[in-house]
């Protein structure tokens, strides 16, 4: 194993908001209860991009190796006390205030890994991490939910929105639009199985929306961009007694603007979602790697060819500015 052979690894890590840098680092002891793991592979998530960039950071974990990466899969070389046996392959899914999987080895609680099927493509396998989230998200979202919604309108069509929409049409929801600012994303929307895709600015999601329900508005919005704006659009689009959920990430930290009268005169039920990592036995993120698996939810659209460690800072301004379209930005580890 690598980790005997060597004292130290190289990692990324955040010195101060903004700035990621490489270094080398001892390499962590696990703990009581922890696993140690050789990491091959992370992807960055939109909250990585607030951690590092708009001030989202938890301020005690500046400089600490791996931070703020949570997205990760790697090899299982250490165990104490418990978790699965060494040389399986895992996707880790800590809390991302936890997340250190931008470096060569990581230390975490056994508790927050699934084992991967034997076999797999470890890079289709990352992007159950994400996909576990949408899991739990809609799980949350048909407990409000009277009977399946007719129409359904995915604003943001990321890695996060791709799986909605895919995830709503198995459901049996029979119309979903799909809505982004970026072309590329746009046309993977519509590759999934989106009737309508809306590409803003050029188109006005509410009124597409509207044109398509007779004036109604739709009975569903999923929130997938994580912007004020995104939000207050969700709240015109959707009808009378409609029902949105807020899945993506705030968009500033403090108070924000929302357009409560509006939300009132519809009598908008809103439903928020956090820490699908929460859940006991991650049962979502296990049904993820089963839906990848299996075929069931497509990620080819996802996959990109991945930056060097070394690049983790220009990989992470790469997540911010779309510069990949639909494609998920990846880092290779090792």
């Amino acid at each position: 194993m690598k980790v005997d052979q060597r004292p130290t690894m190289r990692a990324a890590f955040m010195p101060e908001p903004g700035r990621i840098e490489i270094s080398d680092f001892p390499i962590p002891e696990p703990q009581a209860g922890e696993i140690l793991i050789e990491m091959t592979h992370a992807s960055v998530c939109g909250s990585d991009v607030h951690v590092v960039h708009d001030g989202f950071h938890q301020p005690a974990r500046l400089g600490v190796p791996g931070y703020p990466g949570h997205e990760g899969v790697g090899t299982v070389i250490r165990t104490i006390e418990t978790g699965p046996p060494v040389g399986s392959q895992v996707l880790t899914v800590p809390r991302a205030a936890n997340g250190g999987c931008f470096a060569e080895f990581q230390a975490i609680p056994a508790n927050q890994v699934v084992v991967l099927p034997v076999d797999t493509n470890p890079l289709e396998m990352l992007m159950a991490q994400q996909l576990g989230t949408t899991i739990y998200a809609l799980r949350r979202l048909w407990t409000i939910l009277p009977e399946t919604p007719r129409t359904a309108l995915v604003i943001g069509s990321g890695s996060a929105g791709l799986y909605f929409i895919q995830q709503l049409l198995r459901a049996g929801v029979e119309q979903v639009i799909a809505a982004d600012l970026n072309p590329a994303r746009c046309a993977a929307a519509k590759a999934v199985g989106a009737a309508h895709v809306v590409q803003a600015p050029d188109a006005d999601v509410v009124s597409v929306c509207k044109d398509l329900t007779d004036g109604l508005g739709v009975d569903v919005v999923i929130e997938a961009a994580g912007s004020d704006e995104c939000r207050a659009q969700a709240i015109e689009a959707v009808r009378v007694d409609g029902t949105v959920l807020a899945f993506g990430y705030p968009q500033r930290l403090g108070m924000a603007p929302f357009p409560v009268r509006s939300a009132f005169a519809r009598a908008v039920t809103v439903q928020w979602v956090r820490d699908a990592q929460g859940e006991p036995g991650q049962p979502a993120f296990a049904q993820a790697i089963a839906d990848i698996a299996s075929g069931a939810i497509d990620v080819s659209m996802l996959l990109s060819d991945p930056f060097a460690l070394a690049d983790t800072e220009r990989a992470v301004r790469a997540s911010r500015d779309r510069e990949l379209g639909a494609g998920k930005v990846i880092i290779s580890i090792q």
